[in-house]
């Protein structure tokens, strides 16, 4: 019996990104089984170096985010690592980057360049901001997009401004990269052309935050009105009960109207206004108050009982570590056992997404840093003097000094 190959088994994947937002793209594509072949300066990506115990370029990060992936180090820089890499460009399928314009034209590896190399390529430009706007030269990452796009605000509510406490930027946005490149491989497969695809950071969150958060402003000709009145309560938050907390969240009338049953509250059950979703949202403050008080008068064991016969959702608060134990995750097996070559045992989560008939692969670990070099770069023709010529010294950079985006 063979194993599953995943729906894109027979795609390659020339990856030149760094940090999070490309990588997660590219961890995507791999795990739904594309070849995909890290492009790494000498030095490496720098979250190689991220919590790195062993100061060897294996932190947990960077092992996540690039497992089954092979890693070749290229010096773009100099003629024989630019020549190398053109050689995989024109066996690839898409071409992944990330970098700013002014360093994107320094190394050709513009669109129009990477096209005219290999014209079946989906080329795949993750910026910060788009090409045609003001922002476009401007360096981006997690945080500062949280901030301009608007999310920061949201988060913060009434208060100051608050970052989400993950890089739900990169993470997003590189989700919305997978889907674009997609999205392309679908269209050549019908006109036999790639075509170059751009996703923007900036633009991409700011539509993403705005389809709930617009508001009035979606008419045209308003000022004012933005905003969402339930992600807007202060009183939307997961809920103490008697001994832990839960998140509890009665949305329909059904279930509203078993809430109110629930805690004996005829008068809220009969009130003509908390019938209707239009209703309820006027007083979506005075709701949220009331289910923080009545929450705490039982236990979270009663709750977790209680709620989900009415179908009204209802869960427990769990923290990162407590994801490890829990039943559900542990019965539909997402954590695998993973041996590293040299950093041993490892526990991570596969693919949560199945298919039916192709399946998905199971992925090795994460490559050391240009642990790939001499064989993928053999396979394209280079000998050794070539393939020396093409990657410099490769090197990891002391741990102090370490410079570069924020992880």
């Amino acid at each position: 019996m063979t194993s599953p190959r995943g729906p894109l088994h027979g795609l390659t994947v020339v990856d030149l990104t760094s940090t999070f937002l490309g990588p997660y793209c590219s961890l995507l594509l791999a795990q739904l089984g594309a070849r995909v072949v890290k492009v790494e300066p000498r030095e490496g990506d720098i979250i190689r170096y991220v919590a790195d115990e062993r100061e060897v370029g294996l932190g947990p990060a960077f092992l996540n985010f690039n497992r089954g992936k092979e890693s070749v180090v290229l010096d773009l820089t100099a003629p024989a690592g630019r020549e190398a890499l053109d050689r995989l460009i024109d066996g690839a399928d898409v071409f992944l980057h990330n970098m700013r314009p002014g360093a994107m034209t320094r190394l050709r590896i513009d669109a129009d360049t990477v096209l005219a190399r290999n014209p079946r390529v989906v080329y795949c430009h993750a910026v910060g901001y788009g090409s045609r706007g003001p922002y476009r030269d401007q360096p981006a990452y997690d945080d500062v997009v949280q901030v301009v796009s608007g999310l920061a605000a949201v988060q913060g509510g009434a208060g100051e401004p608050q970052y989400v406490r993950t890089q739900v930027v990169d993470k997003t946005v590189g989700v919305m990269a997978l889907a674009a490149i997609l999205a392309a491989l679908q269209e050549r497969s019908t006109s036999g052309l790639g075509q170059a695809v751009e996703v923007p950071m900036f633009e991409s969150m700011a539509t993403f935050l705005l389809l709930e958060q617009q508001g009035g402003r979606v008419y045209a000709g308003r000022r004012g009105g933005t905003g969402y009145a339930r992600t807007d309560s202060p009183y939307r938050k997961p809920y103490r009960t008697s001994d832990g907390t839960v998140a509890v969240l009665p949305y329909t009338d059904g279930q509203w109207l078993s809430f109110f049953s629930l805690i004996d509250r005829p008068d809220l059950a009969g009130d003509p206004q908390l019938r209707t979703i239009r209703g309820r949202t006027e007083r979506i403050d005075e709701l949220y108050r009331m289910v923080e008080e009545q929450l705490a008068l039982r236990t979270t064991a009663e709750w977790l009982e209680l709620l989900p016969r009415h179908a009204i959702p209802v869960m427990p608060v769990h923290t990162v570590e407590e994801l490890f134990d829990d039943e559900h995750l542990a019965a539909v097996e997402l954590f695998e056992d993973v041996e590293h070559p040299t950093e041993g045992p490892l526990v991570q989560a596969r693919l949560p997404w199945t298919f039916s008939r192709s399946g998905a692969p199971t992925l090795p670990a994460a490559p050391a840093l240009g642990a790939h070099t001499a064989a993928t770069l053999g396979s394209l023709g280079l000998n050794e003097d070539e393939v020396r010529a093409a990657t410099g010294a490769v090197h990891h950079p002391p741990v102090q000094a370490q410079a570069g985006p924020p992880a």
